[in-house]
């Protein structure tokens, strides 16, 4: 063996590409997308949050518990990855849906339009 080589990872030849996982989280005025390079022993979705900075970043992230997802599908933290899986960071929602449908439905005026019959 080259002593120069020893215990270095071994680079990818041509038509091999490094695996990776890209990590997204969103707000309302900006979004960010990274791509995090997956180590041969693969990664969980909670370690390719830790390594995207993402957490850094957006230091309200740790704050709260995470919700994390693959592709919209929630799941569970220690979900292993694949490669070019896309993890996203969940917000938590500012409003029920149901509770603003509900409100939506209750302030409308109840029977029919004055408009032409149909």
């Amino acid at each position: 063996m080259h002593p120069r080589r020893r215990n270095r990872p071994r680079a990818p030849t041509v038509g091999e590409r490094e695996q990776s996982v890209e990590v997204v989280y969103a707000l309302p005025d900006r979004q960010r997308l990274v791509t995090v390079s997956m180590p041969a022993g693969g990664l969980t979705a909670q370690a390719a949050v830790e390594q995207s900075g993402l957490l850094d970043e957006f230091p309200e992230l740790r704050e709260q518990s995470l919700v994390l997802g693959v592709f919209g599908a929630v799941c569970a933290a220690d979900r292993p990855l694949r490669d070019r899986d896309r993890v996203e960071i969940y917000r938590p929602l500012r409003v029920d849906p149901r509770a603003q449908r509900r409100q939506r439905a209750a302030a409308k005026p109840t029977g029919r339009s004055k408009g032409p019959p149909r």
